[in-house]
């Protein structure tokens, strides 16, 4: 059975990306497809990129990065969870991504960004771009959520019930590509 992360890709004190990651989750949970699993970034306390070798060598040295290794090889595809900061992804999550490279390679991957008027649209092209780079096949199935009208108060995650079919495409396309580039690994 495919093996799918849940990536929350804010390390924020107050972040918004816990709770659409675990309603992702929920989703993800009443289906029989495939094993879906939250990581969060901020659980593996990464530092600025500190290697002494580039990731495409995977000669880590450094236990963080290992740890961080070992989580990310384990899948077969990813959801990522993603708010916009300035038109892209959070420093965070470019600076997890970018510890590694043949953990992310020949695997599938879906978007869901969150933020103001285009629902993080910006961060999830730039996502992409990054994506594309280390041989991730991102799917073309997004979920968008707005602060202004799937959350309360800004605040409170409250998705319009057709977000629920949206994360249900996306989920159904990352499965797709993840069984179909299974070959490659």
């Amino acid at each position: 059975m495919l093996k799918i992360a849940i990536i929350i890709g804010s390390t924020r004190p107050g972040r918004r990306g816990e709770a659409v990651a675990q309603w992702v989750h929920e989703i993800a949970q009443k289906r029989s497809d495939a094993v879906y699993e939250l990581v969060d970034i901020a659980a593996f306390n990464l530092p600025l990129y500190d290697e002494p070798n580039p990731p495409l060598m995977a000669r880590y040295t450094k236990p963080h990065t290992i740890a961080w290794s070992e989580a990310i090889k384990s899948f077969d595809g990813f959801i990522f969870v993603t708010p916009e900061y300035n038109h892209a992804i959070p420093g965070a999550l470019k600076n997890a991504i970018d510890y590694l490279f043949n953990e992310w390679k020949d695997k599938a991957a879906g978007i869901v960004s969150y933020g103001g008027g285009t629902g993080g649209a910006r961060a999830a092209e730039n996502l992409r771009l990054i994506l594309g780079e280390l041989h991730v096949a991102d799917v073309r199935a997004q979920v968008t959520l707005s602060v202004f009208t799937d959350f309360e108060n800004y605040s409170i995650l409250k998705p319009a019930p057709r977000q629920e079919a949206a994360v249900n495409t996306l989920l159904d396309q990352v499965l797709s590509w993840s069984g179909a580039l299974k070959v490659l690994r």
